[in-house]
């Protein structure tokens, strides 16, 4: 009887502040919210982040303020996210290299699937492999046995050591059994600039840098990286349907939570991306830039990272790159 008389109360009590909680989080947002991107101001994921921002900020009726915190590949805005209050209040624009690729090549301060909930992944970004205008090359499979006829002496670029654009030619040579070699630059252009030169034969380019240069005949494109061809460049087949199903190496920016947010704060939000993917404007902006609108679900956002963090983890043994 006195156990009843105890546990009535606190059953009562928790029960209010179930209602409080709830009543809080759909009455959300109260205040302005910290979007934080983990790179510098002015490139795709920043640029992505505060055309989310603003579409947000237009269906919330409050602002969403864009934050860029840099530093570390983007692991320190990352850690930062991941220790932020989990009220709805701070979101961050994750990235793949930061979610699936850096915890493979140095040790962070945060775990890519325990630490946050996934809300939206926005857009998704192929690479394409290109290669010089005087290569005798038209497809992929002509490509691969251009390589193979020169095993191990031919070269490709790519944006740095254990960028996605190195880890993605050293995945498909793993695939097709080639050998090549790595040169490394810093950053996409001016790899690009070396093939269109003819000092390097071929690499794996953002296709938005890529498309004006095949355009214009420096180029020519062989094959897109992702599962489906891209609405860019429609024209160009898969790595996947060219001769190596199930090949998929996309980079996109998601949107995410620290772990813990209410789950209703991040229905509401997936919701409004999956909204902005399929408005023409919105994915207008987006193609601007190269990018593919995607605005799937939180739990397959969820899985699209457990797979993604499993390919890439891979890549980098494959590129023989040791944790840091």
């Amino acid at each position: 009887m006195l156990t009843r008389r105890i546990l009535l109360p606190l059953c009562a009590v928790l029960l209010v502040l179930g209602q409080i909680g709830t009543a809080q989080s759909q009455v959300w947002p109260q205040r302005p919210v910290t979007v934080i991107v983990p790179f510098a101001a002015g490139g795709n994921t920043d640029t992505i982040a505060r055309m989310t921002a603003q579409r947000l900020s237009e269906v919330f009726g409050k602002p969403f303020v864009v934050e860029n915190r840099t530093g570390a590949a983007g692991a320190i805005a990352a850690a930062m996210a991941a220790r932020a209050e989990p009220d709805g209040y701070t979101l961050f624009i994750a990235a793949l290299p930061v979610m699936a690729i850096v915890p493979a090549m140095m040790k962070v301060r945060y775990n890519p699937q325990k630490d946050f909930a996934p809300i939206s992944n926005i857009a998704t970004n192929p690479f394409v492999l290109v290669v010089n205008k005087d290569i005798p090359v038209k497809t992929l499979q002509e490509f691969v046995d251009y390589v193979r006829a020169r095993q191990g002496k031919l070269s490709y670029g790519s944006a740095g050591n254990g960028s996605l654009i190195h880890l993605s030619m050293a995945l498909f040579l793993k695939r097709a059994g080639l050998e090549m070699i790595n040169v490394a630059y810093r950053g996409n252009a001016p790899a690009l600039a070396d093939v269109i030169a003819g000092h390097i034969p071929a690499m794996f380019s953002n296709l938005s840098d890529a498309l004006p240069q095949a355009n214009s005949g420096s180029v020519r494109m062989l094959a897109v990286s992702s599962e489906k061809r891209s609405a860019l460049a429609p024209q160009v087949p898969t790595v996947a349907e060219s001769g190596y199903p199930k090949f998929n190496a996309v980079t996109w920016n998601g949107l995410m939570a620290p772990a813990g947010t209410p789950p209703d704060i991040i229905a509401r939000i997936a919701t409004e991306i999956a909204n902005a993917a399929k408005d023409p404007k919105f994915a207008s902006k987006l193609a601007a830039y190269g990018v593919d609108p995607l605005g799937n679900t939180p739990d397959e956002y969820k899985a699209m990272l457990a797979n993604d963090i499993t390919i890439w983890t891979e890549a980098v043994d494959i590129a023989g790159i040791k944790q840091q």
